[in-house]
Order: C-alpha cells, then sequence, then structure tokens
C-alpha cells in the first residue's frame, strides 16, 4: 500500500515528456530560421526602441 512509487514512476514519465516537447519545440525553431521565417523577438524590439528614444532625449538634454 505504497502510494508513492505510482507517482515517482509518473513524474519520471512527465519530466521525459516535457524535455521531449521542449527539444521538438526546438527543433521546430530551427527548421523555421533555416527556411527564412526568423523574426526579431518582440522585446529586442522593445529594447532598441528604448535605447533610441533614451539618446534622442539625451542629446536634446545635453546639447542644450
Amino acid at each position: 500500500m505504497n502510494t508513492s512509487e505510482p507517482s515517482d514512476r509518473d513524474s519520471g514519465t512527465e519530466k521525459l515528456n516535457w524535455i521531449d516537447r521542449r527539444r521538438e519545440k526546438i527543433r521546430a525553431e530551427i527548421e523555421r530560421n533555416r527556411r527564412g521565417e526568423f523574426t526579431v523577438p518582440t522585446w529586442v524590439l522593445a529594447a532598441a526602441l528604448i535605447v533610441i528614444i533614451g539618446a534622442w532625449l539625451a542629446l536634446i538634454f545635453f546639447a542644450g
């Protein structure tokens, strides 16, 4: 009547499935990039916009 055995096996299987899903996701991304479907992540675009606006504001405040 040890109930911990099935949960141990289930968590190992679940972890393996998570790893397999992650690997498949990475493979799919690499295939998309090789086909030329690469897109820049939104956070990179947002960071670039912040840097540009910050540089523009710095130029206005320090040049004036």
